[in-house]
């Protein structure tokens, strides 16, 4: 199963504190770890909102909406792709890793949908179709 692990975004993180060389060298560790383990499929963090943006969707309107985005709870600051056994495992994983931040911080786990979990409706060609751009991207491209 495929899980996306969430790093939620602080104040800190917010306010662009990037982490010191010891957390850094700590992740870099968990992050070696994940890959020799074979779980990690990818991982990334993301600069604060205040250099993104939102598109709204309403109909066929679109709305561009600038960040800094005010509810910090509710932003992520970075995610990993991995690749485990179950949910138990990527908890396992997570409880192990360094706290992502210089602060009280929060991790969240989701599993990824599969193409069964589309139902009838992700009809053959359309599998077809997502099996196809998923070779293209694995071949870059």
């Amino acid at each position: 199963m495929r899980v996306m692990v969430i790093v939620k975004a602080t104040a800190g993180s917010e306010a662009g504190q990037m982490p010191d060389e010891r957390l850094l060298t700590d992740m870099g560790r968990f992050n070696e770890e994940l890959v020799k383990a074979g779980v990690m499929l990818a991982g990334e963090g993301l600069h604060p909102t205040s250099r993104g943006v939102r598109v709204q969707f309403s109909g066929k309107q679109r709305t561009v909406v600038d960040g800094p985005f005010t509810e910090t709870k509710e932003l992520v600051c970075g995610f990993w792709l991995w690749q485990v056994r179950s949910m138990d495992e990527a908890i396992e994983w997570v409880k192990r890793c360094p706290n992502p931040h210089m602060e009280d911080s929060e991790i969240e786990i989701r599993p990824v949908l599969e193409d069964e979990d589309f139902g009838a409706e992700f009809t053959p060609e359309l599998r077809v179709q997502e099996r196809r751009l998923r070779d293209q991207i694995a071949a870059g491209g």
